[in-house]
């Protein structure tokens, strides 16, 4: 099933209520205006508040995309999906949940 593509002023959260931006790496495809997420454009992470029990702080810092749309390239690089599964990374590049995306456009679609 089709779901919506991800552009790079979409709201995403990490598990911990930190929020996401995406800093694109294709510059031509857009939609309603903005342009268009893939799969290999850094996504950082700011104001995540985890601490571990210890007292050490360790927020989320990035997200690293796992899944992404296996028919729709931009520019040569799969497009990421509402439906895309990512890990965010704390500093030291530690796993630390699921990525939430929580809007994003409506208009265009692919699987």
């Amino acid at each position: 099933m089709a779901t919506p593509l991800i552009q790079i002023d979409a709201t995403i959260l990490c598990s911990h209520a930190g929020s996401a931006s995406i800093t694109p790496s294709q510059t031509r495809v857009r939609a309603d205006g903005r342009l268009l997420a893939v799969v290999s454009d850094s996504t950082t992470v700011a104001g995540c508040p985890l601490t571990l029990p210890n007292g050490k702080p360790q927020p989320c810092t990035t997200i690293r995309w796992v899944t992404s749309a296996t028919r729709v390239r931009l520019g040569g690089t799969p497009a990421l999906l509402q439906s895309s599964s990512g890990i965010c990374q704390s500093a030291e590049q530690i796993p630390q949940g699921a990525p939430n995306v929580v809007t994003t456009q409506t208009r265009v679609r692919g699987t």
